[in-house]
């Protein structure tokens, strides 16, 4: 896993900043709400690195939050449609339709000690980003190669999307470390119980 510095420390990374973006949701993470108010959109913004860090994220308001949450409802139901084999084309639309936009522009900056970093060439606006993401999820849908490693996770209160790129695509969990482990003890728990 990617680490990212948010609001959370590290963040959820699940190899695409599409289902990144999901993951944002209570309903796919069965914890609370992570983008609720234009802070924590930014610090996501950051985390996630559609924007460079030091970005200036001053015009990120309640408007964002609401775009993006519909952008994130959008790609959810495309990609459950996707591994259940259903359609959702109101949802296709929308995203195509922001899709369509251009993403943010980026240029190489010198960064301290004359590192080349990358810096957006303009101040961020919410449609670009939405650009960005939106693209994104139909490079993931339309790869057919990308396509076959989306994946929810098998955790009983999680329903994260992930890409499996592990050898031989047996990943079952979204976190080995976290979901694995809750697995990996309810079975011992289990397995004591039942010698008892």
């Amino acid at each position: 896993m990617t680490a990212g510095t948010g609001v959370y420390g590290r963040r959820f990374d699940s190899g695409r900043i599409c289902l990144d973006l999901v993951a944002t949701g209570a309903e796919t993470s069965g914890t609370c709400e992570q983008l609720d108010s234009p802070a924590r959109l930014a610090d996501w913004l950051l985390a996630s690195r559609l924007v460079p860090r030091g970005t200036p994220l001053t015009a990120v308001d309640d408007t964002w939050v609401a775009r993006f949450l519909q952008l994130r409802t959008g790609i959810g139901r495309l990609m459950s449609a996707q591994l259940g084999g259903a359609g959702a084309d109101n949802a296709l639309e929308r995203v195509n339709e922001l899709a369509a936009g251009a993403p943010p522009g980026l240029r190489a900056v010198r960064g301290q000690g004359g590192v080349l970093v990358r810096a957006l060439s303009a101040d961020p606006e919410c449609g670009a980003l939405l650009a960005a993401v939106a693209r994104d999820a139909v490079d993931l849908l339309t790869d057919p190669v990308a396509r076959t490693g989306l994946r929810r996770c098998e955790g009983d209160a999680c329903r994260r999307l992930y890409l499996d790129t592990s050898r031989g695509r047996r990943r079952r969990w979204c976190s080995s470390e976290v979901c694995g482990n809750r697995e990996r003890v309810a079975r011992h728990r289990r397995r004591v119980k039942a010698v008892q």
